[in-house]
């Protein structure tokens, strides 16, 4: 369930979800997200894993591998495109309410679509979902809930220590 941010190509990415996640299950893999994206003239099918270990290039080829003819087959896509497989990184982007979840308590970049109290943006403590299910921050000792809907994008932070 996306409840961050639109994706024009939804309905492929869905698809392509359905028929990738038995296959990153079996494997180990958990399959943070799926997305279909156009990028110049460019059509890239985007497959993000995760697993408690963190995922490698390894893991990211064998998956690809693994998939590559499942994807042929059921033919999900009319158009020619590119399939990358790829970890999220160190500073993930959380477009689910699967994403939040399994980051609370992590320190979190939030970007508005417009202005909330004088700032398009602010970085806080990832609390989940207050009672009103927005999405809960804590910043400056107290937590706030935000609509999903006015959140443009919320991602992980990492900080570097000397």
């Amino acid at each position: 369930m996306a409840i961050l941010g639109g994706n024009a190509s939804k309905n492929t990415a869905a698809r392509v979800t359905e028929l990738i996640a038995p296959t990153a299950h079996e494997m180990g893999y958990i399959l943070w997200d799926v997305e279909f994206v156009k990028e110049g003239a460019r059509r890239i099918l985007r497959v993000t894993l995760d697993k408690d270990e963190g995922i490698n290039i390894d893991d990211c080829e064998r998956f690809h591998r693994a998939i590559d003819p499942i994807l042929d087959e059921a033919d999900p896509i009319e158009v020619s495109y590119y399939l990358e497989v790829s970890s999220p990184g160190i500073e993930r982007e959380l477009r689910t309410e699967e994403h939040i979840l399994a980051c609370v308590g992590q320190k979190v970049d939030v970007r508005f679509f417009a202005p909330v109290n004088g700032s398009k943006s602010l970085v806080g403590t990832l609390r989940g979902f207050d009672e009103n299910r927005f999405v809960a921050i804590e910043h400056d000792g107290k937590t706030q809930g935000f609509d999903p809907a006015i959140i443009s994008k919320l991602k992980t932070c990492f900080e570097f220590k000397d």
